[in-house]
């Protein structure tokens, strides 16, 4: 056989200079998407444990109703705040002649708002949680 008549097996350059750029692209876009998937799951993480820490105060406020605004620090770069508001009553207590007449049942609505919030990549975030819990008292 001549020179001429014979084929190389092979790839060429150029095959795989496109083969190398396919490759690098592919790659790329995995540890893109592996980048946001964590970022993604470290949020989820972070409202999670903030909804835990909303529940925890709403729990601890609603068992010894206190009508006023709170806030504090959480920890772990949370901070919360409370807000508890008496919205309605079935009982008046007015003084007539000096002593005091109220009913002898009462019944108060409170609503109740706890928040946390956190600072993420310079952003505050927060979540918020609100409920309405009944208070009963006797006659004073």
């Amino acid at each position: 056989m001549t020179a001429c008549g014979r084929r190389q097996s092979g790839f060429t350059l150029l095959e795989v200079v496109v083969a190398l750029v396919i490759a690098g692209l592919a790659l790329a876009t995995v540890f893109r998407v592996a980048a946001e998937n964590s970022r993604a799951t470290l949020a989820a993480a972070r409202y999670q444990e903030a909804t835990a820490r909303a529940l925890s105060h709403l729990d601890a406020i609603t068992v010894n109703l206190i009508p006023g605004d709170r806030d504090g620090d959480d920890g772990g770069g949370y901070h919360w705040r409370t807000l508890t508001v008496a919205t309605d009553t079935t009982g008046k207590r007015d003084t007539a002649g000096g002593q005091q007449v109220s009913d002898s049942l009462v019944v108060t609505l409170y609503n109740v708002t706890v928040w946390v919030s956190w600072e993420e990549g310079g952003n505050t975030r927060s979540v918020h949680l609100t409920t309405e819990r009944l208070l009963t008292t006797g006659p004073s």
